[in-house]
C-alpha cells in the first residue's frame, strides 16, 4: 500500500494561480479549514472555488484568493450569510455562479462520471436561467421530448476535503451521519488531498464506524495530511461540535477593515500548530 501521508505545505505547493479548486463539507460543518488557512498563507491567487460553502469561501474571498465561486449557497448556518462572501459580492470583488443544490451535485456527478453534462428539470421556470446565460437546455431524444436543463460538468483541478479517520494510504471514514458530497468531490477532481483528524492503522478503521462511514476510497486520494482540529472552527462530529463563540468572532471581523486585520493578524498571521494553540484560549464574546 503507497503511503500517501504528506503536510498542508505539500498540498499547497501543488496548487498553481488561476486553478478550480472544490472545497467538500457543507456550510459550516466539516469544512478542510487547515488546508484553507494553509491556502491563505500562500500566495496561490485567482482561484475558481466550487462550494456549498462556508467560512472557507468567506476567508478566501476576504483574502483576495478568488476569482469565481460556483455555489449552492455560502452560510455559516447559524449565522445564515457568511459576511465575507456577502461583502465581496456587494463589492463585485468575486464572479459568482449560483446553483440550485442539486443541480451542483449533477455537476459533480458528471465530471465524476467524466460525461459534458447531466439532465435535470431543476431550474427550469426560475431565474437561475436568466441569470447565468451560459446553461443550456436539451431535448429528450425519446419519445416524451422534454425539454430539461443540461448541468454542465463542474471540473476540478483540485479537491479538498476533511474526514474523521484515515489510513496512510489515503482511506477516509467520516463519523457524523451526512457524509456531504466529499466522495464526489473527489472523484471530479484530478489531484485529491484529504485531511484527518487522526491516521490510524487499516485495520483500526472499523473500530469507530460501520463499513458505510468508509465513504472515500485510496483510490480518490491523492495525499492525506494528519490535521487534528482541522475544520475548526466548523463542525466535525462526532468529534467536535462548531465553535459558536469563534464563529461569532470571525463574523465580527466582517465589521470593518481594522477588525479584520486584527482577527487576520491574531489567527491567521500564524502557522497551524500557533492557531490551534490560540484556539483552546477561552474566546471572549
Amino acid at each position: 500500500m503507497p503511503d500517501k501521508r504528506c503536510t498542508l505545505e505539500d498540498v499547497v505547493a501543488e496548487m498553481r494561480d488561476g486553478m478550480t479548486v472544490g472545497i467538500g463539507g457543507w456550510g459550516s460543518r466539516r469544512k478542510p479549514m487547515a488546508l484553507v488557512r494553509a491556502i491563505l498563507r500562500s500566495p496561490v491567487r485567482d482561484l475558481t472555488v466550487v462550494a456549498y460553502g462556508g467560512p472557507d469561501v468567506g476567508l478566501l474571498c476576504r483574502s483576495g484568493k478568488v476569482r469565481r465561486v460556483v455555489h449552492a449557497f455560502v452560510s455559516l448556518d447559524t449565522i445564515p450569510l457568511e459576511p465575507h462572501f456577502r461583502a465581496a459580492r456587494q463589492a463585485g470583488a468575486v464572479e459568482a455562479t449560483e446553483l440550485d443544490e442539486g443541480m451542483m451535485v449533477l455537476g459533480l456527478q458528471a465530471a465524476a462520471w467524466r460525461v459534458p453534462f447531466l439532465p435535470t428539470r431543476a431550474g427550469l421556470g426560475s431565474d437561475l436561467m436568466r441569470l447565468d446565460p451560459q446553461l443550456r437546455t436539451v431535448r429528450s431524444p425519446y419519445a416524451d421530448g422534454e425539454e430539461l436543463v443540461a448541468v454542465p460538468a463542474l471540473e476540478l483541478d483540485l479537491a479538498l476535503v476533511h474526514a474523521n479517520r484515515g489510513d496512510r494510504g489515503g482511506a477516509g471514514q467520516i463519523l457524523g451521519v451526512d457524509p456531504y458530497f466529499d466522495d464526489l468531490f473527489c472523484l471530479a477532481a484530478k489531484r485529491r488531498f484529504m485531511s484527518v483528524e487522526r491516521i490510524v492503522g487499516t485495520g483500526d478503521l472499523l473500530a469507530e464506524g460501520p463499513v458505510q462511514s468508509l465513504r472515500i476510497n485510496r483510490l480518490m486520494v491523492d495525499g492525506v495530511v494528519e490535521a487534528p482540529g482541522g475544520a475548526h472552527f466548523t463542525s466535525c462530529l462526532p468529534d467536535y461540535d462548531r465553535d459558536e463563540a469563534f464563529q461569532r468572532e470571525y463574523a465580527g471581523s466582517a465589521r470593518s477593515d481594522d477588525a479584520w486585520e486584527g482577527f487576520r493578524a491574531r489567527y491567521l498571521d500564524v502557522d497551524e500548530d500557533g492557531y490551534q494553540r490560540l484556539v483552546r484560549e477561552p474566546v471572549v464574546g
